[in-house]
Protein backbone atom coordinates (compact mmCIF):
# COMPACT_ATOMS: atom_id res chain seq x y z
CA UNK A 1 0.00 0.00 0.00
CA UNK A 2 0.97 3.93 -0.70
CA UNK A 3 3.35 5.24 2.24
CA UNK A 4 0.95 8.45 2.72
CA UNK A 5 0.73 9.66 6.13
CA UNK A 6 -2.65 11.11 7.98
CA UNK A 7 -1.32 14.89 7.49
CA UNK A 8 -0.76 14.36 3.99
CA UNK A 9 -4.01 12.71 3.31
CA UNK A 10 -5.98 15.06 4.13
CA UNK A 11 -4.36 17.65 2.72
CA UNK A 12 -5.17 15.16 -0.54
CA UNK A 13 -8.24 15.21 0.31
CA UNK A 14 -8.83 19.21 0.61
CA UNK A 15 -7.18 19.28 -3.16
CA UNK A 16 -8.56 16.66 -5.24
CA UNK A 17 -11.49 15.79 -2.94
CA UNK A 18 -12.16 12.12 -4.02
CA UNK A 19 -10.29 9.00 -3.06
CA UNK A 20 -10.55 8.03 -6.62
CA UNK A 21 -8.27 11.26 -7.93
CA UNK A 22 -6.14 10.80 -4.89
CA UNK A 23 -5.76 7.27 -6.08
CA UNK A 24 -4.99 8.24 -9.37
CA UNK A 25 -2.09 10.73 -8.45
CA UNK A 26 -0.10 7.99 -6.54
CA UNK A 27 -1.07 4.79 -8.63
CA UNK A 28 -3.40 2.90 -6.23
CA UNK A 29 -6.69 2.06 -6.11
CA UNK A 30 -9.69 4.44 -4.58
CA UNK A 31 -10.58 1.21 -1.98
CA UNK A 32 -6.59 1.51 -1.10
CA UNK A 33 -7.37 5.43 -0.45
CA UNK A 34 -10.69 4.49 1.63
CA UNK A 35 -8.88 1.73 3.54
CA UNK A 36 -6.38 4.18 3.99
CA UNK A 37 -8.53 6.95 5.34
CA UNK A 38 -10.07 3.97 7.00
CA UNK A 39 -7.15 3.49 9.67
CA UNK A 40 -6.27 6.44 10.11
CA UNK A 41 -9.77 7.86 11.17
CA UNK A 42 -10.56 10.08 8.58
CA UNK A 43 -14.05 10.84 7.20
CA UNK A 44 -14.96 11.12 3.35
CA UNK A 45 -15.39 14.57 2.46
CA UNK A 46 -19.30 13.66 1.31
CA UNK A 47 -19.80 11.32 4.16
CA UNK A 48 -21.76 14.27 5.86
CA UNK A 49 -24.04 15.88 3.62
CA UNK A 50 -27.06 16.72 5.09
CA UNK A 51 -28.23 19.08 2.34
CA UNK A 52 -27.58 16.97 -0.08
CA UNK A 53 -28.87 14.10 0.91
CA UNK A 54 -32.16 15.36 2.03
CA UNK A 55 -32.70 17.08 -1.76
CA UNK A 56 -32.11 13.33 -3.02
CA UNK A 57 -34.83 11.98 -0.80
CA UNK A 58 -36.99 14.73 -2.20
CA UNK A 59 -36.39 14.08 -5.60
CA UNK A 60 -36.74 10.41 -5.25
CA UNK A 61 -40.15 11.04 -3.12
CA UNK A 62 -41.46 13.14 -6.44
CA UNK A 63 -40.91 10.53 -8.44
CA UNK A 64 -37.27 11.01 -9.80
CA UNK A 65 -35.44 8.11 -11.17
CA UNK A 66 -31.99 7.04 -9.20
CA UNK A 67 -30.81 7.00 -12.35
CA UNK A 68 -31.35 10.74 -12.30
CA UNK A 69 -30.76 11.69 -9.07
CA UNK A 70 -27.08 10.00 -9.67
CA UNK A 71 -26.25 11.72 -12.73
CA UNK A 72 -27.39 15.21 -11.50
CA UNK A 73 -25.48 14.76 -8.36
CA UNK A 74 -22.06 13.17 -10.01
CA UNK A 75 -22.54 9.96 -8.04
CA UNK A 76 -22.79 6.37 -8.48
CA UNK A 77 -26.40 4.61 -8.91
CA UNK A 78 -25.00 2.14 -5.75
CA UNK A 79 -23.91 5.71 -3.99
CA UNK A 80 -27.45 6.97 -4.42
CA UNK A 81 -29.23 3.84 -3.57
CA UNK A 82 -27.06 3.62 0.18
CA UNK A 83 -27.74 8.01 0.60
CA UNK A 84 -31.44 7.07 0.41
CA UNK A 85 -31.31 4.02 2.05
CA UNK A 86 -29.13 5.45 5.50
CA UNK A 87 -31.00 9.24 5.53
CA UNK A 88 -33.90 7.47 5.80
CA UNK A 89 -35.11 8.09 9.49
CA UNK A 90 -34.61 4.74 11.18
CA UNK A 91 -38.44 5.55 12.85
CA UNK A 92 -39.79 4.95 9.69
CA UNK A 93 -38.26 1.91 8.89
CA UNK A 94 -39.32 0.47 12.30
CA UNK A 95 -42.89 1.62 12.07
CA UNK A 96 -43.56 -0.08 8.73
CA UNK A 97 -41.86 -3.53 10.09
CA UNK A 98 -44.42 -2.78 13.10
CA UNK A 99 -47.65 -1.63 10.41
CA UNK A 100 -46.67 -5.06 8.22
CA UNK A 101 -47.01 -7.22 11.82
CA UNK A 102 -49.89 -6.00 12.61
CA UNK A 103 -51.36 -6.83 9.10
CA UNK A 104 -49.94 -10.23 8.69
CA UNK A 105 -51.54 -11.00 12.19
CA UNK A 106 -54.68 -10.03 11.38
CA UNK A 107 -54.59 -12.66 8.57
Amino acid sequence: MARITKQELVRLQKKFKTDARIGEEFGITRQAVHQLRKKYGIESRTASNPERNQEILEMRSNGASVEAIAKKFKLSIPQTYRIIKETTTPKTKSAAKKTAKKASKKR
